[in-house]
């Protein structure tokens, strides 16, 4: 009996010893927690945080297709200078781009720090060269930074359009915003905003310029700076900038108003000094007068216009400027988004070039011109 129970008992403990062995042998270490993406609504849709970061990322950009016919135009559309070579190509003109945005936002001990950049790749059509009109490849047929911009509360630094420009809102929702120009765009910059919270805010920029006539040859820069009231009426904002390579100064003044829910008008006025910028001293200037800020010809010009919104798929945007040296620009066009993210806008532009010819829209040996452009943009 004693032997049997031995035999018993040494049985279990080897039946326990190897189970305990055979359980070891399967054991499988824990997996770290995933860590997925979050989303980050504090600036808006669209952002997510970056993993292991209290960084807010959003990602976006658009593709867009041109189909440009006429005398006068611009491929790259408002806010930019891109224009055509009426004698190039005298029949349909295209332009294909993609833009890559990225935007990012983080709380700090200072305030919300910033980032926005902004990359486009073109390619322009036109017989031989496959290049638009301005002849700069890098902005014709290439890659090019739009934006490049750091901002910490109100400070703000990098590449970015002059708030001569920006700050006062451009000048209307037209595709061919500056058929009678109101200021040059690209330039690296030194920022900063103030904003009340009452519907006061204002802007001080220092700024380097761009281009042959623009850029500051000296330790000086240009400088601007601008005031605005916004309530629900609308807004009344005033901006001034002193070019500092030629010594001359510029102002505008800008009225929005929005007498009905789907209708906003706007009416802007410009003046700027020559003095300088007309003399015969032998500088490397425009021949009609203009730096970096006054690009309209004689020292007035006028810019007004509207969006009616007919329903939340169509609008209908207008634009009419002149100036003193009695150029005359009008601007129409009905913008169709077909689904979310795709629309579609067709724009008629005319041109009457006056006593000063202010631009290189059309062709030199026509003093009234007509053109349009058609164009496809697939946002995200």
């Amino acid at each position: 009996m004693k032997i049997k129970s031995l035999l018993l008992g040494s049985a279990a403990a080897l039946i326990a010893v190897s189970g305990a062995r055979a359980a070891d042998a399967v054991v499988v270490a824990e997996p770290e927690p995933a860590e997925y993406v979050k989303i980050c609504d504090v600036y808006g849709s669209g952002y997510f945080y970056i993993p292991g970061t209290e960084t807010c990322l959003r990602i976006g950009g658009y593709v867009r297709y041109d189909v440009g016919m006429g005398d006068v135009g611009s491929f790259d559309g408002a806010k930019s200078f891109d224009h055509q070579d009426g004698d190039q190509q005298d029949t349909w003109k295209k332009n294909a781009r993609f833009t890559f945005k990225t935007w990012t936002g983080q709380e700090t001990e200072l305030g919300t720090l910033k980032t926005y950049t902004e990359m486009r790749f073109n390619f322009g059509n036109s017989n031989g060269y496959g290049t638009l009109a301005s002849g700069n490849p890098a902005v014709d047929k290439g890659v090019s930074v739009k934006f490049a911009w750091i901002q910490l509360g109100g400070l703000r630094v990098g590449k970015d359009e002059s708030a001569f420009d920006s700050f006062i809102g451009y000048a209307g929702a037209v595709i061919q915003d500056t058929l009678v120009p109101y200021g040059d765009f690209d330039t690296n910059v030194v920022q900063y905003y103030f904003d009340t919270g009452n519907g006061f805010s204002a802007v001080v920029s220092l700024e380097e310029g761009s281009g042959v006539v623009g850029t500051i040859d000296s330790y000086v820069p240009h400088v601007v700076g601008g005031v605005k009231y916004t309530q629900g009426w609308g807004a009344i904002t005033g901006v001034v900038a002193y070019d500092s390579n030629y010594e001359e100064v510029a102002g505008k003044v800008r009225l929005d108003v929005k007498p009905m829910d789907n209708l906003s008008l706007f009416i802007m006025g410009g003046y700027g000094t020559d003095d300088n910028l007309n003399d015969d001293a032998g500088n490397v200037i425009d021949a009609h007068g203009r730096g970096f800020y006054k690009q309209w010809s004689g020292n007035w010009a006028i810019w007004g216009g509207g969006t009616y919104t007919i329903n939340e798929k169509t609008s209908l945007n207008a634009q009419l400027s002149y100036d003193e040296g009695k150029n005359f620009g009008v601007a129409a066009n009905v913008a169709y988004e077909i689904v979310k993210g795709f629309k579609i806008t067709a724009e008629v532009d005319y041109l009457h070039v006056g006593e000063d010819t202010v631009t290189n829209w059309t062709k030199a040996d026509k003093e009234n011109s007509v053109g349009g452009i058609l164009r496809f943009q697939r946002s995200f």
